[in-house]
């Protein structure tokens, strides 16, 4: 089928790990590739010469997915911040790595200028990031997470219109979900939400994935019906185009979930015997599903109680593009990827170096940060997008690297970040 080995996250695209580590580690929990909480940022400038490769790339081709970028941040008040979902700590008071919207709008106008001239070249766009932007590295203190870079894809999935024998629907999200933000409650829990539903008087956790299988919410829409497999592997992606018998083909993305937790299927099949943990690929996963009786899949399946809703991504901008990624805007193939939000901020041009053995067609690029994904955990963790289809699949099966992400940070928000005042001054 094409698409063995590949990974990417639950939540609104990325995470491809190599030989099923994904679906061994579950992404809810503290793990080996935690960060402990006694954790704390290190972000070091550095200058363009400690980027191996820059001058190697062709950085023309990430000036349009970052005008796209642009062109979103530019839309918001001068005063609203880059990130708010920033929690590197910086500093005394409200002052963040990422800045506001008015450090960015200076870079941001004059990358849409240079997207819009005829003959800009390499070098131009080289130049333009030199003068406006500070390559910033963030770390960790206190963490035990490694450097790793995977890849993630647009699959491609044979589906029915009307209900069919074998198949299950691909939902849209009920309105019966209910967000809590914690942080209303108690600063101490910040940032942290959980989804439920209200029944009576009691606010509750949501339905798992068996139940909303077996039995969809009322509220919830069929957009098309897949084998249950393919579902599975297409919630882990995030996104898919439904291909029909007719041929036509309807793209589908991410809309919400749940709010289970994800429970690793990997981890399932050896807890039960079925694999040996040094087995466990997504080939072996799906070879398994496939081959096993029909109970005993769907037993696995529902091991995971974590469900992901779609929506119908109708009159995308640009067909050529890929799905609608968690900025909003749709993905380009080998130059976005997903980031952790909490240390990057969505739009942000990330300088990607690997290693020469990488599954990648490339060693080092200039990317724009425009996902996320539940596994995209910690400073030095990323998701390259590699596009649609059976090539994309198999690059972001065999993509499990270490690598190193460097921020190209707008000089007006590095120097509101280097003078702001400190806890200890």
């Amino acid at each position: 089928m094409g698409r063995w080995g590949h990974l990417a996250a639950l939540v609104g695209g990325g995470a491809a790990l190599l030989a099923g580590a994904f679906f061994i580690m579950s992404k809810q929990t503290a793990g080996p590739g935690s960060v402990v909480a006694t954790a704390t940022p290190v972000i070091t400038p550095v200058s363009f010469t400690d980027l191996t490769g820059w001058e190697d790339d062709a950085p023309m081709a990430a000036l349009p997915p970052l005008a796209l970028s642009c062109e979103r941040l530019v839309q918001r008040a001068d005063n609203q911040p880059v990130n708010a979902r920033e929690t590197l700590d910086i500093g005394d008071g409200p002052v963040q790595l990422a800045g506001v919207i008015a450090d960015w709008r200076p870079f941001c106008e004059a990358v849409l200028q240079m997207a819009e001239l005829p003959g800009t070249d390499n070098d131009t766009v080289r130049t333009l990031f030199e003068d406006m932007t500070v390559p910033v590295r963030i770390s960790m203190t206190g963490t035990l997470q490694a450097p790793l870079i995977t890849g993630y894809f647009e699959p491609i999935y044979p589906a029915a219109r009307v209900p069919t024998d074998g198949m299950v629907p691909v939902l849209t999200q009920p309105d019966d979900i209910i967000t809590a933000d914690l942080g209303a409650f108690s600063d101490e829990l910040a940032g942290r939400q959980v989804l439920g539903r209200v029944i009576g008087n009691s606010f509750v956790p949501y339905a798992d994935q068996e139940e909303i299988i077996t039995t969809p919410p009322r509220s919830s829409q069929p957009l098309g019906y897949l084998d249950p497999n393919d579902l599975l592997f297409m919630q882990i992606q995030g996104s898919g185009r439904l291909r029909y018998a007719d041929g036509t083909e309807e793209r589908v993305g991410y809309a919400g979930k749940n709010g289970r937790a994800y429970v690793a299927i990997g981890r399932s099949l050896v807890r039960e015997g079925h694999l040996a943990l040094e087995d466990v690929t997504m080939q072996s996963i799906e070879e398994w599903l496939i081959n096993a009786a029909p109970e005993d899949a769907a037993r696995i399946r529902y091991s995971n109680p974590s469900y992901v809703f779609f929506r119908p991504l109708d009159n995308l901008p640009d067909p050529a593009l890929g799905p609608i990624g968690a900025q909003g805007l749709q993905l380009t193939p080998g130059r976005s990827i997903a980031i952790d939000p909490r240390y990057y901020p969505y739009g942000a041009p990330v300088f990607l170096e690997l290693p020469e053995d990488s599954a990648a067609p490339f060693e080092h690029r200039l990317m724009v940060a425009q996902d996320t994904g539940g596994a995209i955990r910690g400073t030095q963790r990323a998701d390259i997008f590699f596009g649609p289809g059976d090539d994309a699949a198999a690059l972001a099966g065999r993509m499990n690297a270490p690598g190193t992400l460097t921020l190209l940070l707008p000089r007006p928000a590095f120097d509101r970040y280097q003078n702001a005042p400190t806890t200890e001054e």
